[in-house]
């Protein structure tokens, strides 16, 4: 029990955890109004869009790769959707466009990266690009809605009287079979990738097959948001899910996930998605205007990588010292001293 209580505190999503009930008690002692069952439930049930997003980016950054095509691809997919469910369409084509569409973009993205070398901010931006114009071209520059109501309807419903939404209590089952499979041998390659790749390739592990599943799993991830997104929202515009990724980067590195790749997992994505998701509920709370959320979204993710980026050079000059302590006082016993 000891050695699981141990592990689970010094597990990175912990201080993430902290940090998101640390900003609920902050918002709650300013404005008690806030402490409310709905209005925390509120928070998660709302996160979903970017809590899928984010654990779809996380495979990629653990790989030390980025993806920045996520928000073209939910905006395409959830455009798609709505076309559906215009007419009363069903769930399964739905499900099916999107997987298909994030899987292309991601195998798209995984040769462009993984294959051919182009660097993943370049390769994925194009990306982003070229599926913003489609989308474009797909809704002929016109908003989408008009949905059918029960489409609508299941995109907010909840599981009883509990209030928990039923998008939310699929991502806690989504997160948790993702946690098992992370930790098998097989799951752990994609960190392994992330923290060194030469060692990784040196001892069998197929570092371009795994970089290529990242991105198709980000893609996959990014499509079915936008099916949850077009559900939850019920009208979808030409620049929705603009601006997502960077949300979704924000939402991995407050989870615990170190942008040079090697370091985090799922959960710790899927909390800081809650975070990102929760800003302009709180900021209402709190007195503030909406329009400050893509200036403290900025600020946020300007913060976490200068942190990241301190954190990784201090882990690297430690473990520089650690090894010269060692070669010391090896070198010592050799001598006799």
């Amino acid at each position: 029990m000891k050695v699981f209580i141990k592990k689970i505190s010094g597990a990175r999503w912990v201080s993430s955890l902290l940090f998101l009930i640390a900003l609920f008690v902050i918002t709650g002692l300013v404005n008690p109004a806030f402490f409310s069952y709905s209005n925390i439930m509120a928070c998660f049930n709302n996160s979903c869009v970017f809590m899928l997003l984010a654990i779809g980016i996380s495979f990629t950054i653990m790989t030390g790769e980025i993806d920045v095509s996520i928000g073209a691809v939910m905006g395409l997919t959830a455009a798609i959707a709505g076309v559906i469910a215009q007419s009363n369409g069903s769930w399964l084509p739905m499900l099916g466009w999107a997987i298909l569409v994030g899987a292309v973009t991601g195998c798209v993205n995984g040769i462009g990266v993984a294959v051919l070398k182009v660097p993943s901010l370049i390769f994925t931006l194009g990306t982003c690009g070229v599926v913003r114009g489609i989308v474009y071209i797909y809704s002929g520059g016109r908003t989408i809605e008009n949905f059918s109501g029960s489409f609508t309807r299941f995109g907010n419903s909840t599981v009883g009287n509990t209030g928990i939404g039923v998008f939310f209590l699929m991502m806690i089952i989504i997160v948790a079979v993702l946690s098992v499979l992370l930790n098998t041998r097989r799951g752990k390659y994609f960190l392994a990738v992330g923290d060194n790749i030469g060692g990784a390739t040196l001892v069998g592990i197929p570092a371009t097959r795994v970089k290529f599943i990242a991105y198709v799993l980000s893609g996959i991830f990014a499509g079915i948001s936008g099916i949850v997104f077009a559900s939850k929202y019920g009208q979808i515009t030409i620049i929705a899910g603009n601006g997502y990724e960077m949300s979704a980067v924000a939402a991995c590195v407050l989870g615990g996930i170190s942008l040079s790749g090697g370091l985090g997992n799922v959960i710790g994505a899927a909390i800081g998605g809650v975070i990102m998701s929760s800003i302009s509920r709180l900021l209402v709370f709190l007195g503030f205007s909406s329009d400050y959320d893509n200036t403290i979204t900025g600020v946020m993710l300007i913060a976490i990588v200068v942190i990241d980026a301190l954190t990784q050079q201090r882990a690297v000059e430690n473990a520089r010292r650690e090894r010269l302590l060692a070669r010391a006082s090896s070198h010592a016993v050799e001598k006799g001293l």
